[in-house]
């Protein structure tokens, strides 16, 4: 994989950390949060490196505070937001901070001087909270995933006719009550981000199954 590709299958932690983020989904999914999704999971320490590297000796902003992470260790999962609000709504992000500080898993938004909200991570020896049980089919949205749904159903991103098959998706969505109107109009006006648009497909595809 290359130093600059995400990786953002949920398999690829621990186990430990596998079920932690499992848990913390469900319960943000039984709290009525099921807009947010998997970002990034495991990463090589050159991937790191490159990450570290911007905003100080590459362009960019800084998007990282140290060279040793618990991403490297497959231990920590970062997450986003999908619409109506912005990748990392803070109060979303607070609430499930909130929910994940509850189940003994460390939240990057409590941490002092760089917080980190999309940021959530365990240690190995983690465990599953009493009171708490995991469904065996509960699964984990991420932007990936989306791709790979959007691909299976014929909704390509890379498509020369991907404006017209998710505009109809958009507007069917609005039709039944998911979503607002602004988002197919920004569609329509070229205003729809990649990102925002995966994440609205994903949106849509949760409510329409819960």
């Amino acid at each position: 994989m290359s130093i600059s590709t995400t990786c953002r299958d949920v398999n690829e932690l621990l186990p430990v950390a596998q079920r932690a983020c499992k848990l913390l989904f469900q319960e943000c999914y039984k709290a009525g949060i099921r807009n947010i999704f998997i970002t990034e999971t495991y990463r090589s320490q050159e991937r790191q490196n490159y990450l570290y590297a911007q905003g100080r000796t590459r362009p960019g902003q800084i998007v990282t505070w140290t060279l040793d992470s618990k991403h490297k260790s497959r231990l920590a999962w970062d997450i986003a937001v999908g619409p109506p609000q912005s990748l990392h709504d803070v109060v979303t992000l607070n609430k499930v901070g909130a929910i994940a500080r509850k189940l003994n898993i460390t939240w990057g938004g409590d941490w002092l001087g760089s917080i980190d909200r999309p940021h959530f991570e365990v240690t190995g020896n983690w465990r599953l909270p009493k009171g708490h049980q995991l469904e065996d089919m509960m699964t984990i949205p991420s932007s990936s995933q989306a791709k790979e749904e959007i691909k299976m159903t014929g909704w390509n991103p890379a498509s020369p006719a991907m404006q017209t098959a998710a505009e109809l998706f958009l507007a069917q969505a609005v039709k039944e009550g998911i979503i607002q109107a602004s988002h197919l109009k920004d569609l329509q006006n070229k205003q729809l981000t990649t990102d925002r648009l995966l994440g609205l497909f994903i949106t849509i595809n949760q409510r329409r199954n819960h």
